[in-house]
């Protein structure tokens, strides 16, 4: 759990700022100057700058990524270990194990997830270049606004999307990891060790195939986070004065599929209004309005981040692990 929360959490840091070229991507589809991620990147950065451009939302993002990680490699570790051992062929337990580590994980890092979006589509504090539809001061005044326009639910937002994207992706990254890593064990022959080169490699690839398969429902999971639900517009003109200030506009809720919660979609270049909550009829809304392009939308940073995200995660637990290994040894303890 230790060496899985420090190589996770370090490197979603590292990578933070190409996550966030990948929400102003999905997040505001038809905006020129985010068309390609070199320009993106150079956008953001000359307009916003670092910290409160390219890094915004840094902080919830590490708030739910170091306990995130925590439970979910502890969890995954715990189920395919009794999985095996239960007699569970070894990579449906790896599929397993991913999914049953993330799906505990979610209850952490789905609010943090929430605000993290949010921030890096927002950009920094009354942001002139672009407009998100949302002005929030900093983490705390995101959480308080959100909870009092929007409801407490609302930090739950996209939960179920962001499940049907997490969940499928981890169980595919880690059933090609521990896949690769037996073609590179079997390729260097006897012995445990296959190398630095052989471990990014291995951990950079996997990341990176499970990152292009779930892109469409990482797409939908951004869209539907990003939109703010407003079910009772002010009555007042000073209301809707002091709502506007605040960085939100407000329209009178339309009507939706049942079970829907009405929304009030921010006015960004283009995206796409999702007057839904269902993640399947979000991909058909997507796939009708932009084509199979608006699945894949951020596509590009998506796959270098989660591939160099993984290698660094992934070298860190195994190093990290035996580290702890050999300690444990000197020490004359079991492992």
């Amino acid at each position: 759990m230790i060496a899985g929360g420090l190589g996770g959490s370090t490197g979603d840091m590292l990578m933070h700022s190409l996550d966030t070229v990948k929400t102003r991507q999905q997040g505001a589809p038809t905006a020129i100057k985010y068309a390609t991620t070199p320009k993106a990147y150079a956008t953001i950065f000359m307009e916003e700058g670092l910290f409160r451009g390219l890094y915004s939302g840094v902080t919830p993002a590490f708030m739910g990524s170091l306990p995130g990680t925590v439970i979910f490699f502890g969890t995954y570790e715990y189920s395919k270990r009794y999985l095996i051992d239960s007699g569970c062929p070894d990579s449906l337990a790896y599929l397993a194990g991913g999914f049953i580590g993330d799906l505990f994980a979610s209850f952490v890092y789905v609010p943090s997830e929430v605000l993290k979006t949010r921030l890096q589509l927002q950009g920094r504090y009354n942001n002139p270049y672009f407009k998100s539809g949302y002005n929030y001061r900093s983490t705390l005044d995101a959480a308080k606004t959100i909870v009092r326009v929007e409801g407490p639910a609302a930090l739950f937002y996209g939960y179920k999307a962001t499940i049907m994207r997490d969940l499928p992706f981890s169980a595919l990254q880690f059933a090609f990891y521990e896949q690769f890593r037996k073609w590179a064990k079997r390729y260097c022959g006897p012995g445990n060790d296959i190398g630095l080169g052989f471990e990014i490699g291995t951990g950079a690839m996997a990341g990176g195939l499970a990152g292009i398969i779930t892109c469409p429902l990482d797409v939908v999971k951004t869209r539907l986070q990003t939109q703010v639900r407003t079910t009772t517009p002010p009555s007042t003109p000073a209301a809707t004065l002091k709502s506007q200030s605040r960085g939100f506009h407000t329209t009178t809720p339309r009507p939706t599929s049942i079970g829907s919660p009405s929304t009030a979609p921010p006015p960004r270049a283009g995206a796409l209004k999702l007057n839904t909550s269902s993640v399947f009829m979000g991909l058909r809304l997507i796939y009708r309005t932009e084509g199979l392009a608006g699945w894949f939308r951020g596509v590009g940073p998506r796959a270098v981040w989660t591939s160099v995200q993984s290698g660094i995660m992934l070298v860190l637990y195994q190093s990290l692990l035996k580290e702890m290994e050999k300690s444990s040894h000197a020490e004359g303890e079991p492992v």
